[in-house]
């Protein structure tokens, strides 16, 4: 069993490593519409989603309706795009918003490319 101040240094430590991030969409493999997000840690993204799943929770409004409809073992988790951080940059203020801009470019990269409005998808065009 961990001490407290070992715990704690751990959860610390924890805190400070970068995660993978990126881009990832949610397919619906019955009517194959898409919706394309994107994530800070796309390890936690999946956990969320597969966890979702488990309770039939729907863990996206947009969504919503066709979970409901079609229920949710009819999603799937797809990542479409992974940036790794550099392992020796710091872990501070200045990095995290460089990083974020960096998957906030993938994310309209690939909604450009997959354009998942509408009858393809669940995304909103922004105004």
């Amino acid at each position: 069993m961990l001490d407290k101040n070992k715990k704690k240094e751990l959860s610390s430590a924890y805190a400070q490593t970068f995660r993978a991030m990126g881009v990832y969409q949610i397919r619906n493999t019955s009517n194959g519409k898409i919706y394309v997000v994107s994530s800070m840690d796309l390890e936690g993204a999946r956990n969320r989603f597969d966890f979702a799943k488990q309770m039939n929770l729907s863990i996206f409004h947009e969504l919503q309706k066709d979970w409901q409809a079609f229920g949710p073992n009819s999603f799937v988790f797809e990542e479409l795009d992974r940036l790794k951080p550099d392992e020796d940059a710091p872990v501070d203020a200045t990095s995290q918003k460089h990083y974020r801009d960096e998957v906030d470019a993938l994310l309209e990269l690939w909604l450009e490319k997959l354009q998942p409005y509408e009858e393809k998808g669940y995304n909103r065009r922004k105004r």
